[in-house]
C-alpha cells in the first residue's frame, strides 16, 4: 500500500513538471520557478527537498518581480492538492520565504491560499486527523505571521523615524499572539513519530526562541521609556509583562513535550528568560501613581468648585438681603401731603378734624414698583 502511494505521488509530480514545461512565460507564470516549487513540494514523505527550497528563495533574491510567480505557483499547488505531505511542504516553503529577510516579502500580507479547513482526501479520516490538525495549526501561524509582518511594515512607513512606546507595545502584543499560535502546533498521535513533522517542529522551536527573545528585548526598551508615557501605556505594559511571564511557564511545558517526542532542537533545553518581579512591581507602582495623581487633581477641582459655589451663594444672599431691606424701607416711608383723606361712609360729610391741615399716612409701596426677581435668589 505504501509503495503504491509513493508511486502514485511520483507520477503526479512528474505530470505537474511536464505541464510546467509546456506553460508560457507571463507576468504571473515562470516555468523555471514552477518546476522549483513542484520539486520543493513533492509527495515524497520521508524528507524535505531543501535544495529546491533554497532555489525558490534564490529566485526571490534575484528580483522582487519574481514574488508574484512564486506566490502563484505555491497557491496553485496548494489549492489542487489533498495530500497532507504536499500541504505541509508548501507551508514549509512559505515559512522559509518569510524568514528569508527579503524586503519584498513584507508586502505579501495574508497567504494567497487557505488551508484552515484542510483534510487529507486519500486516507480515512480516523488515520489522518493528527496530520490534518497539524497542517491547520501550522497554516494559522504562518498566515498570522505574514499579516503581522505586513502591518508592521505599513505602520513603520507611516510613522517614520522615532520611537513610539504605544506602537512598541502593540507590536509586542502581536508577537505574543504569534507565540500562542506556535504552541498550538503540537504533533499528536502518529504524527509525533513522522520525520517530516519532527523536522517542522525543529523550526518551530527556533521560531519560538527568536520571538520570545524579541519580546524580552522589547519589554526592556519599554521599561526604560515607560515614564515618557501615561497611564494607558503603563497599563498596556503591565499586561504585556504579565502575559510574557505566563508564556514563559507555558513554553517550558511545550519544550518538555518536544523533548519527549525526540525533537532535536529541544534536546538542549533552551533557557527561557524570566521577567523579574521587580519590573512588574515597578509598573504597578507607576499605574498607582497615575491613579493617585488623577484623584488628587480631581479633589482639587472639586474644592475649587465648592469654593465657587460658596462665593456665589454669599453673593446671592447679600443681594437678597439688600432687596429685602429696600422693600422694608419702601413700606416704612413717610408721605406728607396737603390732601385730605375723607371717610364719608364712616363719618358722613362733616370733617372730623377742625384745625390741623396736615395728615400723616403710610403708603403700602409704590404702584409702579416691579415685583422682585425671584430667579436671582436661587
Amino acid at each position: 500500500m505504501r509503495l503504491w502511494k509513493r508511486a502514485s505521488g511520483l507520477f503526479k509530480d512528474q505530470n505537474s513538471l511536464w505541464q510546467a514545461n509546456l506553460s508560457r512565460r507571463t507576468a504571473l507564470r515562470n516555468p523555471d520557478i514552477e518546476k522549483a516549487v513542484i520539486r520543493a513540494t513533492t509527495h515524497y514523505d520521508l524528507s524535505f527537498d531543501t535544495r529546491n527550497v533554497d532555489r525558490v528563495c534564490e529566485w526571490l533574491r534575484l528580483s522582487p518581480f519574481n514574488l508574484k510567480p512564486i506566490l502563484w505557483s505555491v497557491s496553485n499547488r496548494m489549492e489542487k492538492t489533498r495530500n497532507w505531505v504536499v500541504a505541509l511542504k508548501g507551508l514549509y516553503l512559505m515559512h522559509s520565504i518569510a524568514n528569508s529577510k527579503i524586503a519584498c516579502v513584507r508586502r505579501i500580507g495574508r497567504l494567497p491560499f487557505d488551508l484552515s479547513n484542510f483534510n487529507d482526501g486519500h486516507t480515512h479520516q480516523a488515520k489522518t486527523w493528527p496530520f490534518n490538525s497539524f497542517v491547520r495549526a501550522y497554516y494559522a501561524f504562518l498566515d498570522q505571521k505574514s499579516t503581522v509582518v505586513f502591518q508592521t511594515a505599513a505602520e513603520e512607513k507611516s510613522a517614520g523615524e522615532g520611537f513610539s512606546i504605544r506602537q512598541e507595545l502593540v507590536l509586542l502584543q502581536k508577537l505574543q499572539s504569534l507565540i500562542d499560535l506556535l504552541m498550538q502546533i503540537r504533533p499528536q498521535g502518529r504524527a509525533a513519530f513522522v520525520p517530516l513533522i519532527l523536522h517542522v517542529v525543529d523550526g518551530i522551536i527556533i521560531e519560538i526562541y527568536d520571538l520570545y527573545s524579541r519580546i524580552c528585548r522589547g519589554i526592556a526598551i519599554v521599561l526604560m521609556n515607560i515614564y515618557s508615557g501615561g497611564k494607558a501605556e503603563a497599563t498596556m505594559a503591565l499586561n504585556v509583562v504579565q502575559k510574557a511571564t505566563q508564556q514563559g511557564e507555558d513554553l517550558t511545558l511545550y519544550f518538555e513535550f518536544c523533548q519527549e517526542i525526540g525533537v532535536v532542537n529541544a534536546s538542549e533545553f533552551p533557557v527561557i528568560d524570566r521577567i523579574p518581579d521587580e519590573g512588574i512591581q515597578e509598573l504597578e507602582q507607576i499605574i498607582k501613581s497615575f491613579t493617585d495623581k488623577s484623584s488628587v487633581d480631581g479633589s482639587e477641582d472639586n474644592n475649587e468648585e465648592e469654593k465657587a459655589i460658596v462665593v456665589r451663594e454669599a453673593e446671592m444672599n447679600n443681594n437678597n438681603n439688600n432687596q429685602k431691606q429696600n422693600l422694608h424701607n419702601d413700606e416704612l416711608r413717610t408721605i406728607i401731603t396737603d390732601n385730605w383723606e375723607k371717610f364719608d361712609e364712616d363719618f358722613g360729610s362733616k370733617n372730623p378734624f377742625a384745625s390741623p391741615n396736615l395728615m400723616i399716612t403710610y403708603e403700602q409701596g409704590s404702584k409702579n414698583q416691579e415685583p422682585p426677581d425671584l430667579i436671582s435668589f436661587l
